[in-house]
């Protein structure tokens, strides 16, 4: 399912992007994202929008739960577009490479585009990956640096199918 063409324009109107969505053991995760963060009533504001969506539409098959959240300080990063957003930051990766053990590198994400990263490694240097060996990644907050003003939030509703 295009997740992005069904929930992007149920939550758009409530000022939110769709960050991610993740349908895995019975749980559709919904990541949602605005200019500034979110808090807790645009997270309740989303979790009802995408709650209608889903009753209206029955996109899911069976008994599974929503939950619509924050992306959080540290951001999964599972797309290219992921990657692309964050450019500049620091990211810590585990790559899987056939017939070599798992690879994990940590650094400023120098490049992406749509197979591929560069990581500016603090051992190895600029390391190119290939994204579909990517096993997982995400954005690092260095404590210390700033203060955050936000944690992780997180609306859960129950569904039935």
């Amino acid at each position: 399912m295009d997740w992005q063409a069904a929930l992007g324009p149920v939550l758009s109107p409530l000022g939110l992007d769709l960050y991610d969505v993740e349908l895995t053991g019975g749980t559709l995760s919904v990541v949602v994202t605005r200019d500034g963060g979110v808090d807790l009533d645009a997270l309740t504001e989303a979790s009802r929008a995408v709650s209608a969506w889903l009753d209206a539409n029955d996109p899911i098959e069976g008994r599974y739960t929503l939950d619509v959240s924050s992306p959080g300080l540290e951001r999964r990063l599972r797309t290219p577009e992921h990657f692309a957003g964050a450019r500049g930051e620091r990211v810590t990766l585990r790559e899987r490479r056939e017939g070599q053990p798992t690879r994990r590198l940590e650094g400023t994400l120098v490049a992406s585009d749509a197979t591929s990263a560069t990581i500016d490694d603090a051992e190895l240097g600029p390391t190119r990956v290939e994204l579909a060996g990517v096993e997982r990644a995400r954005t690092v907050f260095l404590w210390g640096a700033d203060q955050p003003t936000a944690g992780r939030s997180r609306a859960t509703t129950s569904k039935k199918g």
